[in-house]
């Protein structure tokens, strides 16, 4: 190696009647990272006082990955480097500057996470899974499940072609998100819009308690139930289940984006908010025992195959379960029922309070 252009100085010693640091300091390790200053250079290398720990030195592929990070360092400007070697050939210290600032990098991140400090991110592209960006030069990923209620693509049926579309609508905007997961090892930096809102929101659902009955209008519909805005820019979740007492294939069929209701608020968890339209309709279970007793026999349209049965609907409000010990075998019950069929049942058993009925085919 040709000898530097700067000569290196001296070692400092330590102050008279003082004890040498060296006493006082533990010895550096590989893969610490150290701070220096730079005393010298040459076309491709660079070297670092490093104090009472000596010269270090970045050259060979480490200075040419931070080439143009050096090159604008002079004489006496001070850089982080994490230590590579103790002592090559020649007794020096070897660095590198890039594996130093990425793990710097990490290091402010995981502190951003640790405060809760917002950040601002430009969106760069997306995917069915959600929006991609960077931080600090380090690939980020915002999941559709961490966006925003008002930014959460509400696409009908759930279509994956659909919500690439609208996620792509984000690309060249900026969000303001926090950090919601981040591993070094695996370069994983996972980034949250709901995180920054949730404590706000929390915050707000102090003023509603469940049995609460709300006024709002669908801001979505989606293949799993429906979104409803109510009260100060707050946004539950109607659950498919929890649209009507009939049973329901299509939330479209019942409900449209613009239509205001009135909801009855069923959980609270979190910053999450379960709605109900079904809870402010007449209950059909509560006079079944008016209408049908055990022992009659009932017409009823196979809906629905599980692993405990069949799933009969006997008017559009009230469905039975005929079990699949009746047919041994999920293979005979399918041989002996077909879905959207009709069939005559024989009621077995009825339970008002549970909203459950239990069948079997009549005459069997």
């Amino acid at each position: 190696m040709e000898k530097m252009q700067d000569s290196k100085p001296p070692t400092a010693l330590p102050p008279k009647g003082q004890a040498p640091k060296e006493n006082l300091m533990k010895p550096p390790k590989v893969g610490e990272i150290v701070e220096g200053k730079v005393i010298g250079r040459k076309r491709s290398a660079l070297f670092l006082d490093l104090g009472v720990f000596g010269t270090g030195i970045i050259y060979g592929r480490e200075f040419q990955e931070a080439k143009e990070e050096l090159k604008s360092l002079k004489i006496g400007d001070s850089v982080f480097a994490k230590i590579i070697d103790l002592e090559n050939e020649e007794g020096y210290i070897e660095l590198s500057v890039s594996q130093a600032s990425s793990e710097l990098i990490w290091e402010g991140l995981r502190q951003k996470k640790e405060k809760g400090e917002n950040v601002t991110v430009k969106i760069l592209g997306a995917n069915r899974g959600g929006l991609l960006t960077e931080i600090s030069g380090i690939p980020g990923f915002l999941p559709v499940s961490q966006l925003k209620s008002c930014h959460y693509p509400k696409v009908e049926g759930g279509d994956t072609s659909k919500i690439l579309r609208e996620l792509q609508k984000f690309i060249g905007q900026t969000l303001e998100v926090k950090i919601f997961d981040l591993d070094l090892r695996t370069g994983k930096l996972i980034l949250s819009e709901k995180v920054k809102e949730a404590e706000k929101i929390r915050e707000i659902l102090k003023n509603y308690k469940v049995g609460d009955v709300v006024k709002g209008e669908i801001t979505g519909v989606v293949d799993f139930g429906a979104f409803m805005k109510f009260g100060e820019n707050l946004e539950g979740l109607i659950h498919i289940s929890e649209l009507d007492w009939q049973l329901i294939e299509d939330p479209s069929e019942v409900v449209k984006v613009g239509e205001k209701f009135k909801a009855k608020i069923i959980e609270i968890s979190g910053e999450k908010v379960s709605l109900s339209l079904k809870a402010l309709k007449e209950d059909p279970w509560l006079d079944i025992e008016k209408r049908y007793k055990k022992g009659d026999i009932v017409s009823g349209k196979v809906t629905k195959f599980n692993p405990f049965g069949a799933f009969v609907q006997i008017t559009p409000e009230i469905q039975g379960l005929i079990h699949i010990s009746e047919f041994g075998t999920r293979s005979k019950m399918e041989e002996k029922l077909k879905i959207g069929k009709k069939y005559n049942f024989q009621i077995l058993e009825i339970r008002p309070e549970e909203h459950k009925m239990s069948l079997k085919l009549a005459g069997k």
